[in-house]
């Protein structure tokens, strides 16, 4: 047994649950903050049997796509924030990061 953990944009949540839904996987669904955007994401919880991992990971791919988004990098330490102007720069937002952890016991109470 696996333990998928996906963190996914918060645009892509929805499509994403309702795919796994569609297919019969359950989820957990957590609310988590981005560290370099700071911006709301959703880390998704998906148990799965060993055999269901490839299936699972198609499914988070097929429905969470890369975006560009600009936002304003944040002002420099140590500088006169006044006088500071930042501009807008694209970064690539969304996709999934995925981690597939070994499930050594699972209890359901």
């Amino acid at each position: 047994m696996k333990l998928i953990m996906a963190v996914v944009q918060d645009k892509d949540t929805n499509r994403l649950t309702n795919a796994l839904g569609e297919e019969d996987f359950q989820s957990t669904k957590l609310a988590s903050t981005g560290g370099f955007l700071k911006e709301g994401n959703t880390t998704l919880m998906i148990g799965c049997n060993d055999e269901n991992v490839d299936k699972v990971l198609r499914i988070i791919k097929d429905n969470c796509s890369n975006r560009e988004q600009m936002v304003a990098p944040i002002s420099p330490m140590g500088g006169n924030a006044d006088s500071y102007i930042p501009n807008p720069v694209k970064v690539e937002v969304g996709g999934a990061t995925v981690f597939v952890l070994p499930i050594e016991s699972f209890y359901q109470f």
